[in-house]
Parts: structure tokens; sequence; C-alpha cells
């Protein structure tokens, strides 16, 4: 066997195992979530116990809508602001714009604990307090520079003599940025959406700490629930919220190449 098969094989091997690291957990996650054994015994006796169980469930069906209705508003107005902030930055030369830029990175980098401590802080000096809203200013602040990031990188691949091309045949600035700009960065704005999105309902630090009883998110719930005592009804809801993401995902791919064009 010469070498480079013998490379070839160990990477592929490489590979499989990461693989399996990633998603055999989700998998077994999902199959007990039909396993009508509270306590993981085998061999599986398939049923519908713990679906029937979660639609009873009013505290992790509240938690559930409530990360739903904080991500989705999240994704919208960050993307819009992302956006926004990724075109001027593209188009306009100022002051401290190499600082502004480089601004975008730490609350990437800081520990979404740290994160979490300073807006409470923050929120209770200035009157915001904690709740559903707290939480949503939170996770806007937290998705912004991840759409801005994501948008910004598509615009540089963007030939700006596109723009100059149409601002001399007579379109005005938001007729070049609808008609011209926008579909080009729209694989960009999609990618950094779904970015937003990912990180609100993800989002549990910050959540934890701005949530108020009555009032919280799913991993908050999730974490509440397990310190009580696990519940294969938090297996099924895991699944649901899989399926769910994994059918956007391959909608969302279906009509956007991220790393090209529509």
């Amino acid at each position: 066997m010469s070498f480079a098969r013998l490379l070839g094989g160990a990477g592929r091997l490489y590979i499989g195992l990461v693989l399996a690291f990633l998603y055999l957990p989700i998998f077994i996650m999902a199959l007990m979530s039909f396993n009508s054994s509270p306590f993981y015994q085998l061999p599986l006796d398939w049923s519908l116990e713990w679906f029937t169980a979660l639609a009873g469930n009013s505290r992790l069906i509240a938690a559930t809508w409530n990360s739903v209705y904080i991500a989705t508003i999240t994704t919208v107005i960050a993307t819009f602001l992302g956006t926004a902030a990724a075109l001027a930055l593209h188009r306009y030369t100022f002051r401290c714009k190499k600082l502004l830029q480089a601004l975008l990175f730490p609350p990437i980098a800081i520990p979404w604990l740290i994160t979490g401590t300073a807006m409470l802080i923050f929120f209770f000096a200035v009157g915001i307090g904690r709740g559903l809203h707290a939480i949503l200013l939170g996770h806007v602040a937290l998705a912004l520079p991840y759409v801005i990031v994501v948008v910004s990188a598509r615009l540089r691949t963007f030939a700006p003599e596109l723009e100059e091309a149409a601002l001399s045949l007579g379109a005005s600035q938001w007729q070049v940025t609808w008609r011209v700009t926008l579909p080009w960065i729209a694989p960009g704005v999609v990618a950094g959406a779904l970015f937003a999105f990912a990180v609100s309902f993800d989002q549990f630090v910050v959540s934890y700490f701005l949530s108020t009883p009555g009032e919280t998110t799913l991993p908050v719930e999730i974490y509440a629930a397990i310190r009580k005592g696990f519940t294969p009804e938090i297996n099924a809801v895991s699944t649901i919220i899989i399926v769910l993401s994994m059918t956007l995902m391959l909608i969302t791919a279906r009509y956007f190449r991220f790393g090209g064009e529509k």
C-alpha cells in the first residue's frame, strides 16, 4: 500500500471520527426521545409518550415560544442594523473607522459570563431591569457583530464599479443599493441572519442573567428542569428543534450558495 493511499485512508478515518463525535450524541438523544423508558433502558421500546407529555408541559412550551419569538425579532433587528452598518463601513471613509471595525470583535471574544454580568448591572442602572425586553436587547447586542462581520466579508467580493456604473446611468443611491448591491450580498445577509438566529436561540448565559421567574427562554428552562430531575420531554423538544433547524438549513441551502451566487 502506497504512502499516499495510507494517508488518504487516515484522513477519511479522522473525518469520520470527528463527524461521529459531533453527531452521535445528537442521534442518541433523538432516539431516546422515542424510548418509553425514562431511564434509557435498552432495547428501545418505541413510543411517542414523551412527545405527548411535552404537549402538556406548559412551562417548556411557553419557554420554547419565548425563544422563537425573541430569536425571530433579534434576527430581524440585527440583520437590518448589521447590514446597514456593514454598507456604511464599506462605502464611506471617516475618522475612527478602523477603531470601530476593531471594536466589533471584542463582543464575540469576551466570555458571555462577563457580558451577561455587565448587561445585568447596566440594565438595572439605566432602569431597563430584567425580563423578555431586556433579553431581546441583550441578544441583539450579541448578534449584531456577527451580522456585520459576515456581511462585510461578502462586501469585500463586491466590485464598486457596478455601483459607479449604476449611478452614472442615473440611478439614485437607494436604487443602487436595492437593485445592485443587495442582490449581490444576499447570501451574506442570509448567512448573517442565520448566525443571529442561532446566537439568540441558543443563548443561555445572558438569558439566565436577564430573565425573570415565569419569563424564561428554552435554554434557561431546560437548565432549571435538569436541576430538578431530567425528563425525556427535553429530548422530545430538542428532537423537534433539530428537525426544524435542519429543514430550515436545507431550504436555505437550496436557494443560496453562501460562497457564490444565488
